[in-house]
Formats: structure tokens, C-alpha cells, sequence
């Protein structure tokens, strides 16, 4: 008789920065004062026409049952205008899948685009769900480094490179990108996706950064160069709705029905109260609101740009958008052997988490962290001096 054990593909790495929070939770339950600069949550939560219109559903003696899979027709159009708006791009609500949360796009895209084996391109540093996900899916995922002389982007020639392994089926571009907030220009964005195009390769294109921005654009949308491409966002960064778990997928028309079919067997429809509420999102002031906290990070930004001098830190990388520093911390280290111990320390001496480069990067993020800046200004002016002095005590 064989034995029971787990599945290989359950045998990836944790989220770190979950391993942070839990940390953080179990410091603040025990008393401490602790600034949580590790989790990419935006601090002011839903738009007040989004919380208001929730408050009405809950009081209406309607049923919220299932929606279709792809998510109620009216938020989907929705959508639709919001492409029209920020992009001028026209795009048809029957191609738009309302997921819960991005990760479920993620999942389902990957799932209807690849097949077991199949190679897929990532840049490292990277959001590190990419890489698991589709390793669990059984795909090759071939990471390309991304340092700061390619502004923690890939290069035409990297995928050029690529080649010499074998056919690529797959590319993920971030822009604005997770973990280092670099932005990937309409021309690059151009060549990349006519690189995609000429090798048969799919685009995936992360985009739930979008709008915030400190360039004067909310972003290059991937649809502009390649309708083939697979637009993934959420409602969770610009309009600060990360609990409601509502993302969303830009289809190509070939992905559809598989897309379809994956969904509504692994989860059914997304959520679907908030998927009511977050039609509100699109209201005047729920975007004046979002755009408002978007300034907020951008004050968070400059604290943490006036610092880095003062904090030692190296090859900071150039925070476009989203709201994350990502910077080098060798000449810190001190008698710590990575950032996973260097941050473990910062947060139980001084109380300020932050999350350590190498969930970001295995090959060269033991002496990399990732800072959040959505906590907002005063949390980075109140988190700075406590590192200054956590870095005076591990160079005494």
C-alpha cells in the first residue's frame, strides 16, 4: 500500500511578507507599538460612495445570490468605460472576467493560456505568487535578471536570449512592478509586446498598479499594443479595496470560454455584494478620492527619497509608481547574514516591519528589502529614526 503525503505542486515557498504580518499581529496583540511598512495596503480603504452603497444592499431585502461567472453585466460595463477613460481603449464587457481578486486571475489566465511544461518568462526581482503559481501548474518558469542597470525591467534581448532553451509560450510584465515600482515606457511596452507577437508568445500584463503613478501617466495599457494579451488588475490598489477581493481579467477572445469553463468550476462567480458596491468606484469623487490618496504616497515617496542617504541605502530603485522603495542594504547587514534576519531583528528591537528582497529575488535579494509606502507619510517620517538607530546599534 502506498503512503499518504502532500502533493509536490503544494510545495512551494510562503508568501513572506504573510509571515511579516503574522509577526506584526502577534507583536501589536502583546502591546508594541508597531509601524507596518511590509504589506502593499493601501491605508484608506474603499471610497465612501463604495462603503455607502454596501450599507444600502445590506439594509435592501434583496437576494445576493451567484452572479455569471464573468461577474454581474453592470460592473463589467463599468470596466469597459474605465478603459474608454484612462486609455481611450474600447473594449468589450464580454471579454472582461470579474475574478476574486487578481491572484484568481492569475490562477485561471495561467491555467487557460499554459500547459504543463510549457516556459514562461518572468523578471526577477518579481512578485513572487508568479513564480509559485505556475510552478504548481507544472510550467518551466524561466526568471530573468532584471538589475538596476535594465530599471529592474526585461530587455528584447534578454527574451532574445531566452530563445536558445527552447520555444517560450508565456511573458509577465508588472509595470508599475511589485516589489520595485519601475514602469515599463509606451515604446518599451511597444517592442516587448512586438516580441510576444512575432514568437508566438503570450503577454501576460499586470497592470493593478495602474493610476498610481508619479510620472503624469497612470500607466501604458499592454491592449494598446497587442489585443492578444491578458490584462490582469484589481480594485485593490488605486481604489484601496483590498479586502473585498474583487480583481478582474482583460480576455483575448480565444481565452474566454476556457477562461469561463476554469472559473466557474474552481470558484463559481466572485463575491458578489462587493461586486455591487464596487460599481460605485467609478463615480467622480470615488476617483478624486483614490487620486487623493495616490498624493498621499506620493508625500510618502519623498520621505523615504530624502532618507536614503541618511539610511546607507544602495541602488534604490526608481519608484515610478506603485507604492514600494526596494533598496540595497549590504552596508548594513552588519552581523546579520541576510535581510530575512536583518528585518526579523528591525521588527522585534524597534517595532518597524519591512519585507526582506529575498521573497523578490532568490538569486541576489539577501541584502535587498522592500519598503511599503502605503502606510502614508507619517508613518515613513515615524519609521525612519527607529532604522537609523536599529543600523547604529548592528554597527556598534
Amino acid at each position: 500500500m502506498g503512503s499518504l503525503h502532500p502533493s509536490e505542486r503544494s510545495g512551494v515557498p510562503p508568501f513572506t511578507v504573510m509571515t511579516v504580518l503574522a509577526r506584526v499581529t502577534e507583536l501589536r496583540a502583546a502591546g508594541r507599538d508597531v509601524i507596518s511598512l511590509c504589506a502593499g495596503e493601501p491605508s484608506q480603504g474603499a471610497p465612501t460612495d463604495v462603503r455607502r452603497r454596501l450599507a444600502e444592499l445590506m439594509a435592501e431585502p434583496v437576494p445576493l445570490g451567484y452572479s455569471e461567472t464573468f461577474g454581474i453585466r453592470p460592473l463589467r460595463e463599468k470596466l469597459a468605460g474605465h478603459y474608454a477613460r484612462w486609455y481611450g481603449l474600447e473594449v468589450d464587457p464580454a471579454r472582461i472576467a470579474i475574478t476574486t481578486g487578481s491572484s484568481a486571475a492569475f490562477l485561471h489566465s495561467f491555467l487557460a493560456a499554459f500547459d504543463h511544461g510549457d516556459r514562461v518568462l518572468l523578471a526577477r526581482p518579481g512578485y513572487p505568487a508568479y513564480r509559485n503559481i505556475l510552478r504548481s501548474l507544472g510550467c518551466e518558469v524561466v526568471e530573468l535578471d532584471c538589475g538596476p542597470e535594465l530599471r529592474f525591467q526585461p530587455s528584447v534581448e534578454q527574451l532574445d536570449a531566452a530563445l536558445a532553451g527552447g520555444p517560450v509560450a508565456g511573458l509577465v510584465l508588472a509595470s508599475p512592478a511589485n516589489p520595485t515600482g519601475t514602469m515599463i515606457g509606451d515604446e518599451q511596452l511597444r517592442r516587448l509586446a512586438d516580441w510576444c507577437r512575432d514568437h508566438g508568445t503570450r503577454l501576460i500584463s499586470d497592470e493593478i498598479y495602474h493610476g498610481i503613478s508619479y510620472t503624469g501617466s497612470v500607466g501604458s495599457c499592454a491592449l494598446a499594443h497587442d489585443p492578444n494579451a491578458v490584462i490582469i488588475s484589481s480594485f485593490s490598489k488605486y481604489w484601496g479595496m483590498t479586502g473585498w477581493r474583487l480583481g478582474w481579467a482583460v480576455l483575448p477572445e480565444d481565452l474566454v470560454p476556457g477562461f469561463d469553463a476554469l472559473a466557474g468550476n474552481i470558484a463559481l462567480c466572485p463575491p458578489v455584494p462587493a461586486q455591487h458596491a464596487a460599481i460605485e468606484a467609478f463615480t467622480e469623487a470615488s476617483y478624486a478620492e483614490a487620486d487623493a490618496a495616490v498624493a498621499g504616497f506620493a508625500r510618502a515617496r519623498e520621505e523615504l527619497l530624502a532618507a536614503v542617504d541618511r539610511l546607507g541605502w544602495t541602488g534604490l530603485a526608481p519608484v515610478d509608481g506603485a507604492f514600494y522603495g526596494y533598496a540595497g542594504i549590504h552596508d548594513q547587514l552588519g552581523r546579520y547574514d541576510n535581510s530575512r534576519d536583518w528585518a526579523a531583528a528591525l521588527l522585534d528591537s524597534q517595532g518597524v516591519a519591512v519585507t526582506p528582497g529575498l521573497d523578490f529575488d532568490g538569486g541576489h535579494g539577501d541584502d535587498w528589502i522592500r519598503l511599503s509606502l502605503a502606510a502614508g507619510p507619517d508613518a515613513l517620517a515615524a519609521a525612519i529614526p527607529r532604522i537609523l538607530a536599529f543600523q547604529r546599534d548592528v554597527a556598534s
